[in-house]
């Protein structure tokens, strides 16, 4: 198809334009001028689009004059930090060979490290004519820039002065997954014009609320720039959650309260002198520019080809992401692209690391997902990626997309076979014992393989998609009816329940239970082997309302409302404050070594035992009862803690978890060295400051639906 060019600004400079380089990609200010570099396979021509300063006007446009290695570049000598821009790229509009090139739409810089104002959505931000019956084989015309978001060339320079990461080991981690928007826009302590914002997330009281909990690394959802879909603005709705991107480089102006993103910069350093990571959860399997129906913002006018998997037919987009298309890491561009991103958010904004959103994507060659393929290998090896924190999201839609346990070693991954088999334990379904004893262990029975360690599994019990923890025990079903989709959108099995009332009630024997089995749920996480995810709010009860899909809620539904929390919402936060002590006290509570069953023959001692309410280790048989509902599970701290043969020294500690309805008596076990049981966390009994001892052999009596942690003091430390 013959495409015509738009018509052309009045203004042109070409004489001052040189050659440049193509390295890097990008808009790179040197100091002297400001050199612009566009990777595109199939283009024929590349121009760049300059705008005034607030982006409305286009003031000229400068064909870029070289073309290198598949790379379209240009130097301006005058071009300035601030300086405001986007692209138009021509080539064929040829939908049926996977071409999709329009120089009527101006595009955003895949490399841009800084965007100017919201996409406007209009019908001119399609390649093709909205509404034709020839669908996305016809050619639109209409010039997209009014609507469009610019591109602004950045000055990196910033004074990091003596920050430094925390580099929290992965044993001692602890993860706070939050929302930045939400967590700060009904913070009292946040000034109105900072809520919503990096600089909100960074205000003292926010940082020193974190910290207070025992936290080492926040991550944040989605803070790359993403685009609100039409379909919601329509509803009147929004993109909350971010997992619409497009652009890994720039943050989202919506998050910038000065429109700078040295704003970014300051809040890490913020949390970094409080000694905590942050860690951002990235959106590289897919961008916001949908199917072969979407609009054409980046990727697609610059080179649909190359970005993009298609499928066997090119006019279609391979969709493992159930977004419409799937980026294409298996070309060698698109992979830097990837890449280049983590490196710039690392070396330049300082983050700790990524939660990778549909991981298995990247993971996945043609020929299906491979351990060693081009993104794995690439992170595996590189000098700066190797070192920060690598969180998978193991799974999508695609073809054997469900890969938890399957990444390589140095990446964790969150497991959601934790989140299922706690939720169902604690709902009280028959014979879950077994897997619960493995989901405590730290799954060893999928991560324990080519030297992985127990912090690959990054264990959560609610987490953005799904419901809260308060939620989780308060509704039987779903309330997504606000999200204006008949209640069809989110998961229905939720394992959850809500205790005898579905939703608020006044009822105080079941509001009762449900702060019991928040702390049994909290519990569990905490005190479990592997990395520990909390979902911000958990800690004091966070409800939204029933809605386990809230995506497109951004307003008060979503907003974590500070002014709700009550006395039993300041107790559960200092449970977790007490239970996070724990664990940061106890070595055995985060071991570097799976815990195995096995016996030691050359120390005399097994490194975890599991025992009957009679005291008794359990036998096969025993396991196999479905109707057993309470367990103890025993760690020495006489076994072997790293990889040299030598006893460890901590102390003996015994978990025990009752989902049945009733007082279970349970009687302690024998541990060699005397000594007695000493409670330090009792779920039914929360606030009791009494120690509580016990001689092994002795009977306890554990509550109905509860959980108790005891530790054995030896015979010369123990009480009277």
């Amino acid at each position: 198809m013959t495409v015509p060019s738009p018509p052309k600004p009045s203004v042109l400079s070409r004489a001052r334009v040189r050659e440049g380089l193509p390295y890097p990609l990008g808009a790179t200010w040197d100091g002297l001028g400001v050199n612009f570099a566009l990777f595109s396979a199939n283009a024929t021509k590349v121009e760049l689009c300059l705008f005034d300063r607030d982006g409305r006007r286009e003031l000229e446009r400068i064909e870029l004059p070289e073309y290198t290695d598949e790379v379209w570049h240009g130097y301006l000598p005058d071009a300035r930090p601030g300086t405001v821009y986007g692209y138009r790229v021509h080539g064929p509009y040829e939908p049926r060979a996977g071409h999709r090139f329009n120089p009527h739409k101006l595009l955003l810089d895949p490399y841009a490290k800084a965007l100017l104002g919201p996409l406007r959505w209009s019908d001119a931000h399609f390649g093709y004519r909205v509404g034709s019956p020839r669908g996305d084989l016809s050619f639109d015309r209409r010039d997209s820039a009014a609507g469009m978001p610019k591109c602004v060339v950045v000055d990196p320079a910033f004074t990091w002065g003596q920050d430094r990461a925390p580099a929290v080991p992965w044993e001692r981690t602890i993860l706070y997954e939050a929302h930045l928007r939400g967590f700060t826009m009904n913070h009292p302590a946040v000034p109105p014009q900072f809520r919503g914002s990096f600089a909100g997330m960074a205000q003292p009281e926010v940082v020193d609320y974190i910290r207070s909990l025992g936290v080492t690394s926040v991550e944040l959802l989605p803070v790359h720039a993403f685009i609100d879909d039409r379909m919601l603005l329509e509803r009147g709705l929004r993109n909350y959650w971010g997992y619409n991107s497009i652009g890994f480089f720039a943050p989202d102006p919506r998050y910038l309260s000065t429109g700078a993103i040295y704003e970014v910069k300051e809040m890490v350093a913020r949390y970094h002198e409080a000694g905590i990571e942050v860690i951002l959860d990235v959106v590289y399997n897919h961008t916001a520019e949908g199917n072969e129906m979407g609009p054409t913002l980046s990727f697609k006018g610059i080179d649909n080809a190359s970005y993009y998997r298609l499928a066997p037919d090119p006019r279609y987009y391979i969709n493992d992401t159930g977004t419409g298309n799937t980026l294409n890491l298996s070309h060698p561009r698109v992979l830097q692209m990837v890449t280049d991103s983590l490196r710039y958010w690392v070396t330049d904004m300082h983050v700790d690391g990524f939660r990778f959103d549909l991981a298995t994507i990247l993971g996945r060659e043609p020929h299906g997902f491979d351990q060693g393929g081009g993104f794995l290998d690439s992170c595996r090896q590189d000098p700066v990626l190797s070192r920060v924190k690598l969180i998978a999201e193991p799974w999508d839609c695609g073809p054997g997309g469900y890969q938890v346990g399957g990444f390589p070693p140095g990446w964790a991954e969150w497991n959601d076979r934790y989140r299922d088999t706690v939720r169902a334990y604690w709902k009280g379904d028959e014979g879950k014992l077994p897997d619960l004893a493995a989901r405590l262990t730290a799954s060893g029975d999928v991560f324990n393989r080519r030297g992985r360690k127990p912090w690959s599994s990054v264990n959560f019990v609610t987490a953005h998609d799904g419901f809260t923890l308060a939620d989780l025990v308060s509704y039987n079903d779903k309330h997504n009816e606000a999200n204006g989709e008949d209640n069809r959108d989110g998961h229905s099995h939720n394992l959850s329940w809500n205790h005898g009332a579905e939703g608020p009630t006044d009822d105080p024997a079941v509001n009762a239970l449900r702060w019991q089995q928040m702390r049994n749920l909290l519990g569990t996480l905490l005190l479990s082997q592997g990395t520990p995810m909390i979902l911000a709010g958990d800690e004091f009860g966070r409800t939204q309302q029933g809605n386990n899909n809230a995506y497109c809620q951004d307003n008060a539904l979503s907003w974590i409302d500070w002014s709700a929390i009550g006395d039993e919402g300041r107790a559960l936060t200092d449970f977790v404050r007490q239970l996070i002590g724990l664990r940061q006290t106890h070595p055995l509570l985060r071991r570097g070594r799976f815990f195995t069953g096995l016996y030691n023959s050359d120390l005399d001692v097994k490194d975890v035992a599991w025992i009957t309410p009679a005291g008794t280790e359990k036998t096969t048989e025993q396991w196999q009862d479905p109707m057993a509902r309470c367990l103890g599970m025993l760690m020495d701290g006489r076994a072997q803690p790293t990889g040299i043969r030598k006893a460890g020294v901590e102390s003996t500690l015994l978990l025990i978890v009752n989902a049945y309805h009733d007082v279970v008596p349970f009687t302690l076990p024998m541990a060699p060295g005397g000594g007695r049981w000493v409670t330090l966390v009792d779920t039914a009994d929360p606030a009791s400051d009494t120690i509580r001892a016990a001689d092994s052999g002795a009977e306890v009596q554990v509550a109905g639906r509860s959980l108790l942690l005891l530790e054995r003091l030896p015979a010369r430390l123990a009480r009277p």
